[in-house]
């Protein structure tokens, strides 16, 4: 057998599909963020600004987070020393989960080492543990979500994506003492959109089912305290297991989950992936929890976030790019060609010092490809204005089509989700 011509032909499928990604080479400046280094094929240095990163507010380059975790290292060291019950239960890490249950409104909290984890653990773990039980999923749920599932031997159901009818639907078409859990996303990241919560609540209620959300996207981005959309719809309280991640909005790594103490120790007691995991580091621990205690107190650093993701949508959509609307902070750019995003995407970086990854299949559907932008408190206006001049350099060049160009309204105007009323009245 050619061992190596199947992956080398494994591989050359995906670039004949447009789907090989390429990962550039960026160096991070934390003095200077957004704006970074980037080394082309040859070594060459380039300086380039940076849209698309999931560090929305900037907290991995916040000074008080580089403290903590450069305090923490030289009292703690490098490293965790080993998984949670073979030494690597350090006090930081005990200090981050109490963080993080307050976070929450929740008793508990238990951290992973990612994101992904963190859902694949929790998930199937909970599942696996309530007799009989059936898993009803989101269909437009994250990998990790649907791996969770996947790992789980429940049974499981796809609702359509939002569609509270259709998970009625399936709820009221089961025995209600049958075990249920509902698992779901506060903000989906690729289109930006917001499920509605309470509705699943209520259904929760109704017909004695579990629910499960992912807030991966949301914490330190939206709530009085950054806990997420369920804070800011009033509606933590009614969500059984609250997962989130520490590598996004609080700038660092790692996931968790927030939930009641007997769910926490039994996901602590029953997941391989947690069990058999070294612990987070010490540095990292304290990095993460002065992140969250800084999201906690500083509300301002949500209404700059919120400030320039709509100055970037509104600008976009002024110039006649296709911007997909959505009352969140993801500001997707469609362009619907695989080939075509790519090279939109090499472009900006090649000839606009604009790095914007492209998006493409299996992350969003064929045909939906796009480029996904980020803005953060760091995107000044005029980093705004030179990243509009440059979509519609390469729109024009590459002869992408353009949007049709209308009024275009602040997206919190007339928005019930509106995080800040202040940013509701300017836009008015």
């Amino acid at each position: 057998m050619q061992y190596r011509q199947i992956f080398e032909n494994a591989i050359g499928k995906l670039k004949t599909e447009q789907r090989y990604r390429v990962f550039a080479d960026i160096e991070r400046d934390s003095e200077r963020f957004p704006h970074a280094i980037w080394r082309d094929h040859s070594g060459a240095a380039h300086d380039i600004t940076i849209w698309c990163s999931n560090d929305y507010l900037g907290m991995g380059v916040n000074p008080e987070v580089i403290a903590a975790m450069k305090s923490a290292t030289a009292k703690h060291g490098a490293g965790a020393g080993g998984t949670r019950n073979i030494s690597g239960t350090s006090h930081p890490l005990v200090m981050l989960e109490a963080e993080l249950a307050d976070l929450h409104g929740k008793e508990a909290a238990l951290v992973f080492t990612s994101g992904w984890i963190s859902n694949l653990a929790a998930i199937s773990t909970i599942a696996d543990l309530l007799p009989n039980c059936l898993i009803l999923s989101d269909a437009l749920n994250h990998n990790s979500m649907i791996e969770g599932v996947r790992r789980s031997s429940a049974e499981r159901k796809i609702w359509r994506h939002n569609d509270v009818a259709h998970l009625e639907e399936l709820l009221a078409a089961q025995p209600l003492e049958r075990a249920k859990l509902i698992v779901f996303e506060s903000l989906y990241s690729m289109d930006g959109d917001i499920s509605p919560i309470k509705e699943i609540c209520d259904l929760a209620e109704k017909y004695n089912a579990m629910t499960y959300i992912d807030e991966v996207h949301a914490v330190a981005m939206y709530g009085a305290r950054g806990g997420g959309v369920a804070e800011r719809e009033g509606q933590m309280h009614r969500i059984d297991v609250i997962e989130g991640t520490l590598a996004k909005g609080f700038g660092v790594i790692g996931g968790y989950i927030a939930a009641s103490p007997a769910i926490c120790d039994a996901v602590r007691s029953f997941a391989p992936s947690f069990i058999f995991s070294t612990a987070l580091p010490p540095a990292v621990c304290a990095a993460a929890a002065q992140s969250v205690r800084i999201a906690k107190t500083r509300p301002e650093l949500r209404m700059a976030h919120q400030r320039q993701s709509w100055l970037t949508k509104h600008a976009l959509m002024r110039a006649g790019l296709p911007v997909l609307p959505n009352p969140s902070h993801i500001v997707p750019v469609m362009v619907g060609d695989a080939q075509l995003c790519k090279a939109a995407s090499d472009m900006l970086l090649e000839r606009h010092g604009i790095y914007i990854q492209p998006i493409n299949y299996p992350t969003v559907a064929r045909g939906t490809e796009r480029l996904r932008i980020t803005p953060t408190p760091h995107h000044g206006d005029a980093h705004i204005a030179h990243l509009v001049e440059a979509l519609v350099d390469v729109w024009t060049t590459l002869r992408i089509p353009f949007a049709e160009v209308s009024d275009v309204e602040s997206p919190f105007a007339n928005d019930a989700h509106c995080t800040y009323p202040a940013m509701k009245r300017a836009a008015e």
